[in-house]
């Protein structure tokens, strides 16, 4: 891989700096070199802070420049020419024409002011002297490439009128208008359902192989390039571990983050007493009896339900018209009984109801219909004054730490202030010497109580959540996609403080996902919903071994595998 005519991009001894102040800077990247060869696919893989997205951003020309510095010994080869050394002008027609970058999260790459077909167009005036029609003919073309439904009805549609999975559809075909040579895809499916994720995956290698383009693949998830990259390189802190093409990579890792990032993510095929993390394989302590201990899950005709839900329903009624409103019911007479220190999986797509049954349980949604009966009392009727006593018993961990915990507040405050609203505690030691012993519960530092929510990374931030849910004692937990925008070692960490308290406490979770992988290894029954319903309801060992519904089927289909053996 060092000849520039088999290379279309070439990276040599990257190092970027930002500058935290006048006289401090952090190193971001570490001097790092990999090639892109012609017409294939490079994965470029780490958790977040390893640089790996810095790196994409620094051959786009993206970063800050008045906070970066890039050193001039570093050197940035596409086609032979370094792209560190052209003008603003040169560097602007190749970004965007010759190279072109799909962004993480659609919904705030595009503008919600203007309709996609106006976005993509705006690409062709720019890059290739299109006119309007001319730009519409072909993005309506470009629509129907990458698969999006009725491309003369939604070329007209805003941002706001389409789904997660079709909003990244039209950042692709954005991003190959101008028929680039190099895509760089940036964690394009890291928060779509394992279904859209498998159709967006199809759809770049189908693309790339259609258009012989190079493309450069960056994700935090090393399992889910085993499908489509010819080459991986491993990042970590700025600096390049491993490289080497994916069937070596997979089959035999020689970089013990490697292994990690291979072996901390839950599998299908075991399930063991803790997940091992990222310091288990770099301190050597993986092998050693950490995963070898299995974990049984499954429920018992007699155990003892702390929840019974029976026929809940949700509607929501939107305007139609002037005077009319239309009912769409979110979730249909879904019914379930929660073992006491058990765990009830709830997967589906986007849209399946989810996460609706279970802002409903907590009354965040009034139901239009069923019963949720918890001690003989049912939650969902209950006047307003008398659920007040049972709503510190059942607890929510949202999917975003970062939107769920008051930034102005200290943990210390985050910690305390369900404690006084609830009188939990005979007096205000008390009650800080219980926030000290949850943060030590949660692997936190003493020190956090004084700090704020910004101060920490999204795992810890999420371990902080997880402690405020524990300063009421409950006993029901409703995790709603609480670790699905965590790094894999990170998730692991979290995963395993989730068992540890169940075992330690007897909680009882309702875990709502789309990560079937993460929902198998640490449910004991899973619920599928789709439209509203639940489809299928079963063991966790069971519905995987032998699913009965098609749309079980499907779910289950659509999870990355990959066979190096």
């Amino acid at each position: 891989m060092d000849s520039l005519d088999h290379n279309l991009l070439e990276v040599r001894d990257l190092r970027v700096r930002f500058r935290i102040d006048k006289k401090n800077t952090f190193e971001a990247v570490k001097g790092i070199s990999f090639a892109v060869p012609r017409n294939s696919t490079v994965a470029l893989v780490g958790e977040s802070g390893s640089g790996k997205s810095v790196s994409s951003l620094a051959v786009m020309g993206l970063l800050p420049a008045d906070t970066t510095l890039i050193d001039p010994a570093s050197s940035i080869l596409f086609q032979g020419r370094d792209v560190l050394r052209l003008s603003t002008a040169e560097r602007r027609r190749m970004c965007g024409k010759d190279i072109s970058m799909i962004f993480q999260e659609p919904m705030s790459s595009l503008n919600p002011v203007f309709t996609v077909g106006y976005q993509i167009g705006e690409v062709l005036r720019q890059h290739m002297g299109m006119n309007k029609k001319e730009a519409r003919a072909r993005t309506l073309a470009l629509l129907d490439e990458v698969g999006i439904p009725d491309p003369a009805r939604k070329i007209d549609a805003y941002p706001s009128q389409m789904s997660g999975g079709q909003q990244q559809r039209v950042m692709i075909a954005m991003a190959i208008a101008c028929e680039p040579q190099l895509l760089i895809a940036d964690e394009p499916t890291t928060a779509l359902d394992v279904t859209i994720q498998k159709q967006i995956m199809e759809l770049i290698a189908s693309l790339q192989k259609k258009r012989q383009m190079s493309v450069l693949f960056i994700t935090h998830d090393l399992g889910l390039v085993g499908e489509i990259a010819d080459h991986v390189i491993v990042m970590r802190h700025g600096e390049v571990r491993e490289t080497g093409p994916t069937r070596q990579i997979f089959g035999d890792p020689q970089d013990s983050y490697t292994r990690a990032l291979l072996h901390c993510r839950p599998s299908l095929d075991a399930r063991p007493w803790r997940l091992p993390v990222i310091n288990d394989y770099m301190e050597g302590k993986a092998g050693a009896g950490i995963e070898l201990r299995q974990r049984a899950r499954g429920t018992a005709p007699d155990d003892e339900h702390v929840l019974v839900v029976d026929k809940l329903s949700k509607s929501f009624f939107l305007r139609e018209g002037l005077f009319g409103k239309r009912e769409f019911k979110a979730v249909k007479d879904v019914s379930f009984k929660l073992p006491r220190g058990k765990t009830l999986g709830v997967v589906g797509e986007s849209g399946s109801g989810k996460t609706t049954v279970g802002l409903t349980l907590l009354r965040l949604h009034q139901a239009t219909g069923g019963t949720a009966m918890f001690e003989g009392k049912d939650l969902i009727s209950m006047p307003a004054s008398e659920y007040m006593a049972y709503k510190r018993r059942i607890q929510i961990i949202f999917q975003n730490p970062y939107a769920s915990l008051n930034p102005r507040f200290t943990v210390g405050q985050i910690l305390l202030e369900p404690m006084r609203l609830h009188n939990i505690g005979a007096n205000e030691r008390e009650r800080v010497e219980n926030a000290y012993q949850l943060l030590e519960k949660v692997g936190l530092p003493a020190l956090a109580f004084h700090r704020y929510p910004h101060e920490f990374s999204g795992g810890q931030r999420q371990r902080i959540a997880i402690a405020r849910c524990l300063t009421m004692k409950p006993e029901i937990l409703v995790c709603d996609e609480s670790v699905s925008a965590l790094d894999v070692s990170v998730q692991a960490q979290v995963l395993n403080l989730l068992q540890d308290l169940q075992d330690e406490f007897g909680l009882s979770y309702i875990f709502i996902s789309h990560d079937l992988s993460v929902v198998k290894y640490i449910s004991d029954q899973v619920m599928v919903m789709n439209q509203g319903e639940v489809v299928e309801l079963a063991d966790s060992d069971e519905l995987y071994r032998n699913p009965r519904h098609p749309y079980t089927k499907a779910l289950l289909g659509a999870i990355p595998r990959h066979d190096f053996g």
